[in-house]
């Protein structure tokens, strides 16, 4: 069996967003319209990507249009299959993991919203909701994660438009049940009412190396974390259940 995929030429999402000097709502709303329009169509199949993060959404071409936008790494990617619809196994990238999925609650499609929320977040403001620098520790940013809360006033937000707060805050609700589905996402008159936008660049920060910064360094103390100790193979759960039915076995 021979996979062919595209060459992606044009580079990461966000790398290309944060270095353009002119950049609008207009434009951030077409790039969000494209990305939820295929996390809509995994969503009606079943299946939750789980780890939308900027490395993840990468750009076909140089062009730099939101056509040429494309999803990749379906690594963690899982389709509904249980009872209640909902998954329990947590993979995540730090900055853009949904609150119910840190808390190990059943979580389904909602994460997702949650991953691309904080993508629109950046794109608006040039930074995230919940990490301030590469100084900040795993823990402080999953802490804020964990309680949902987030800016939308002052600074680099007082040039973004009303309804674009409004569908950040609908997107990063820390209850999936009252979080925006894919479909009402795309039906946000944000969205929908695109020609309308301002045109006028955004106001954000000017530091796309800090931003990556900031999130290289959380999943590199995250990763150090919670990696896993090695252990004798005899000593694994799986070798001691085998011994105790050798055991049982050998008793009868």
């Amino acid at each position: 069996v021979f996979l062919v995929t595209e060459l992606m030429k044009g580079g990461e999402l966000l790398d290309k967003i944060l270095r353009q000097k002119f950049f609008s709502e207009r434009e951030a709303s077409a790039v969000l319209f494209t990305i939820t329009k295929t996390v809509e169509y995994l969503h009606k199949n079943g299946v939750v990507h789980r780890d939308l993060k900027p490395s993840n959404i990468l750009y076909v071409d140089e062009s730099g249009n939101a056509e040429s936008i494309r999803i990749c790494d379906f690594g963690f990617a899982k389709q509904l299959r249980a009872d209640n619809g909902l998954l329990m196994t947590p993979c995540y990238t730090a900055n853009f993991v949904a609150p119910e999925v840190l808390k190990k609650q059943g979580y389904d499609t909602a994460c997702d919203i949650w991953s691309l929320g904080v993508l629109l977040y950046t794109m608006l403001t040039g930074f995230t909701p919940f990490a301030n620098g590469p100084e900040d520790t795993p823990e402080e940013i999953l802490a804020r994660i964990g309680s949902g809360k987030f800016s939308l006033s002052g600074g680099y937000w007082t040039s973004v438009s009303a309804e674009a707060k409004d569908l950040v805050s609908k997107m990063l609700h820390v209850d999936p049940h009252q979080r925006l589905t894919a479909t009402q996402v795309l039906r946000h008159p944000w969205v929908t009412r695109r020609d309308q936008l301002p045109k006028f660049t955004l106001n954000r920060q000017d530091a796309p190396q800090k931003v990556k910064g900031a999130m290289a360094a959380t999943y590199s103390a995250l990763n150090r974390n919670i990696s896993p100790v090695l252990e004798p193979v005899g000593r694994s759960t799986l070798a001691q259940r085998r011994g105790v039915k050798k055991i049982t076995s050998t008793a009868l």
